[in-house]
């Protein structure tokens, strides 16, 4: 069965080079361009995994995160950060809010393939 994924950011450049790197490993891959966006694709589908930038316009990552864990079928996905912020206090926000893990762009792609195996079921 193939893992379905929601990525979630405004810059067009990451969301093809992430999916690119995703579909070359055999994942579903749908894309979102900001929080609001994400979420309702979430809502309307079941993913086994969520990526998401912190700063989008309309709702930023922390924000989406927090809605995500909410719904029931989202309290224990796996979320991962995805994004240029690498402050300690904005990773500890982001483990606030309910990420799983955290990735600072610009990402190595075997090595995010490599957590991936780590979190996906």
């Amino acid at each position: 069965m193939s893992k379905n994924i929601l990525i979630v950011d405004d810059s067009a450049s990451i969301r093809q080079m992430l999916g690119f790197t995703l579909r070359s490993a055999g994942y579903q891959v749908d894309e979102a361009v900001d929080g609001k966006d994400g979420l309702g694709k979430a809502q309307g589908k079941s993913y086994n995994l969520v990526f998401t930038d912190q700063n989008m316009p309309n709702m930023d990552g922390l924000t989406l995160i927090r809605s995500l864990r909410q719904i029931p079928t989202y309290k224990s996905t796996p979320i991962l950060m995805l994004t240029t912020e690498s402050s300690d206090a904005m990773k500890q926000q982001g483990r606030a809010a309910g990420a799983t893990g955290w990735l600072v762009k610009p990402f190595d792609p075997p090595k995010l393939l490599e957590v991936l195996k780590k979190v996906l079921p």
